[in-house]
């Protein structure tokens, strides 16, 4: 975001009010505010009404976000952690399929600095919920001293802004930066750690002119922010059922130290952060429930809310995308998996949706394409965006036992696959003869259980010159830019790739990472210097 052109020394907060409350305020004293979107700084925590509304556009930020508008109270279109989390991470896998124009830059890996808006407004997006969390954490800071809020609840909402901060630049790492284990000591460049907020002509100036850290350093802060976040989070038990899954609690930021220990390859620490949470979730009977019922379950660690008034619109939302307007559509990929058994929960209709060709009175309507349906809501998209669920978790720590020699991660990875099967006495997996097929089955549950949530190119990025289980490159993919041919779904058959398929990109090609956008890198010298080879 270009932000030297900033002449003013009043920094203006969007503020959008969300459509929910937080614990510990009363919400017939919120409804009663009047609605706006822009207040000062020195406005936004000077009471706690205000602190909660500043909250709330923390959380609008990470859900809608604005992507190319200037006004902040325009509709974004869902960065970078609603329906673009999703959508940008599955279209740089394979087991999606871009069916039109509206990701094919990031599907087929063409994109540039100044013209790929879906990548340079990733970046943008995400700076901006960073800025939001730093406004949070020290304006709510101040007010805790200062008497405003009591310090039990202002931790809570500073423990809620370090998570976002922390999950914004390790997204933000995934896709601007090479994975950890790209050199040994993690020493090679990732992204601007920003620690403080843009309200003040020197801080704007400073952020405007950070340097981009090692991964290794920013992997130790944004370790460094969910450590603390832990501490100072209230837990799901003080919440309601609803709130507990909306607003980050201590689950959540452990749940999420669990994904980044993985990427790290710290495969002790993934379980010790994951046996903290035993107990305290529950995977539901029916792979559907978390998203049937995605408000009020067992298993959602942490999920953005949408409702039918505020959410990132037809050209946003999670149900749109993926289902509604069939933009993006299941990969025979995945699908054709031999190891996927044709008898799972996860092919059946609650979870896709088999798309029908128009019949005639003499050609009657035909199977067409796949869609995921885990996102049901296409008339008032009022899905949750689920961010993190306790399967991740049990899968996170069966990959790391794998890993470890330690036989029990079976019953981890049984937990999550068994449920979906028809008969687990006889389906289940068994112990596995290697370490290296035992890792396999993981993953391959991980592309089943995620379908369509977003996961898929975390994997891909870590296990990048992985020494057990490399992946190569960004794989090759079903074509570009046209519903998938019902005829290429055949369960237990592998899909033959052809020549009209998206090729693979190795992992030394320049555009396995994404450039740093134009606008950032012209503002900032800094930057340009850094900005990633071929770019």
């Amino acid at each position: 975001m270009n932000i030297k052109n900033i002449k003013t020394k009043k920094y203006f907060l969007s503020l959008a009010v969300a459509a929910f409350t937080l614990t510990g305020c009363n919400r017939e004293n919120i409804m009663e505010l009047t609605p706006h979107n822009q207040i000062s700084e020195e406005v936004a925590f000077s009471s706690k009404e205000n602190i909660i509304l500043s909250v709330n556009g923390m959380y609008q930020a990470a859900a809608i976000g604005q992507y190319n508008n200037a006004n902040p109270s325009s509709a974004g279109r869902g960065y970078p952690f609603g329906a673009a989390y999703f959508q940008q991470n599955d279209m740089r896998g394979e087991d999606m399929v871009n069916t039109a124009s509206f990701y094919a830059i990031t599907y087929t890996g063409t994109w540039d600095p100044s013209g790929a808006l879906n990548t340079v407004y990733y970046w943008v997006d995400t700076y901006r919920l960073v800025n939001r969390a730093n406004l949070v954490i020290e304006g709510v800071t101040k007010a805790i001293q200062s008497g405003v809020i009591p310090e039990a609840e202002g931790n809570d909402y500073i423990g809620q802004a370090l998570f976002f901060r922390a999950f914004s630049h390790y997204e933000l790492l995934n896709f601007f930066a090479r994975p950890y284990k790209h050199t040994a000591d993690a020493s090679h460049l990732g992204v601007p750690y920003r620690l403080k907020a843009s309200n003040s002509l020197p801080t704007i100036e400073e952020n405007a002119s950070l340097p981009r850290g090692t991964v290794a350093a920013n992997y130790t802060q944004l370790l460094a922010d969910l450590d603390k976040a832990e501490t100072l989070m209230t837990s799901k038990a003080a919440r309601s059922a609803k709130n507990a899954i909306v607003y980050a609690t201590k689950e959540a930021a452990i749940a999420l130290k669990t994904r980044v220990y993985l990427s790290k390859a710290d495969y002790p620490k993934v379980i010790d952060e994951a046996n903290k949470l035993n107990g305290l979730y529950t995977l539901t009977a029916d792979p559907n429930t978390p998203f049937a019922n995605n408000y009020g379950n067992t298993e959602s660690i942490f999920s953005l809310e949408n409702s039918a008034t505020n959410n990132p619109s037809v050209n946003g939302a999670l149900a749109s995308q993926y289902n509604g307007r069939a933009l993006i559509a299941i990969s025979p990929v995945i699908w054709n998996q031999p190891s996927w058994l044709a008898t799972d929960k996860r092919r059946g209709a609650n979870l896709v949706k088999t798309v029908m060709t128009a019949g005639t009175p003499t050609q009657p309507s035909q199977p067409s394409f796949l869609l995921s349906n885990k996102y049901k809501d296409t008339s008032t998209l009022t899905d949750a965006s689920p961010l993190l669920r306790y399967a991740e978790v049990l899968l996170n720590r069966a990959e790391a036992k794998a890993r470890l020699g330690d036989a029990t991660y079976l019953a981890d990875l049984n937990s999550v696959r068994n449920r979906s099967l028809t008969n687990p006495a006889t389906e289940q997996y068994v112990a596995f003869t290697t370490p290296a097929a035992a890792v396999n089955a993981v993953l391959l549950e991980r592309r089943i259980e995620f379908l369509a949530e977003g996961l898929r190119w975390n994997t891909i990025h870590r296990l990048q010159q992985d020494a057990l289980t490399p992946a190569v490159g960004i794989p090759a993919k079903y074509r570009n830019g046209q519903n998938p041919t019902y005829a290429d779904y055949q369960i237990g058959t592998p899909y033959v790739y052809k020549t009209t398929d998206v090729p693979a990109i190795p992992y030394a090609d320049h555009k396995y990472v994404w450039p740093i956008p134009t606008l950032e890198t012209s503002a900032n010298p800094v930057l340009a210097a850094q900005q990633n080879p071929g770019y």
